[in-house]
């Protein structure tokens, strides 16, 4: 056999350092750095998405909060407002000044029986008068 020549060894160490076998450690602890790298990236996102979520229901908790508030407010005169016009001095002022009715008669007065949903439907938890006892006297000429 031949020696090799100069040319043919050059040749035969540049091929030799070119081509190098794959190290499957390297690139398994690559791929492991890769995938821990994209974990850590999405429990960031992560963390921070839920941040922005709990501001975002911090500043509509706040708003509702208001609006419940005002709507407390709103009641509470509208309550007011209601007592006040169911006021039984209230209305007996404007019957006698509006309408310029007058104070019924104590024999005018009858005492209407209460409804009850149990049993017949009338009650006898109030007791009646003598008035109301009695049909109201009729005037002549009336029907």
């Amino acid at each position: 056999m031949a020696p090799p020549s100069a040319w043919g060894m050059a040749h035969q160490q540049q091929v030799a350092r070119f081509h190098r076998e794959r190290d499957r450690r390297r690139l398994v602890a690559m791929i492991r750095t890769l995938a821990g790298a994209a974990l850590l990236v999405v429990l960031v996102l992560g963390v921070v998405g839920l941040r922005i979520q709990q501001v975002r229901l911090s500043y509509r908790l706040d708003g509702l909060r208001t609006v419940k508030a005002q709507m407390e407010d709103r009641q509470s005169r509208l309550r007011v407002e209601s007592e006040m016009l169911k006021s039984h001095a209230r209305i007996e002022s404007r019957a006698r000044d509006e309408l310029k009715m007058e104070r019924p008669a104590n024999n005018q007065i009858q005492i209407a029986r209460e409804y009850v949903p149990s049993g017949d439907g009338l009650s006898m938890a109030v007791p009646l008068t003598a008035a109301a006892d009695k049909p109201a006297p009729s005037k002549p000429g009336a029907r």
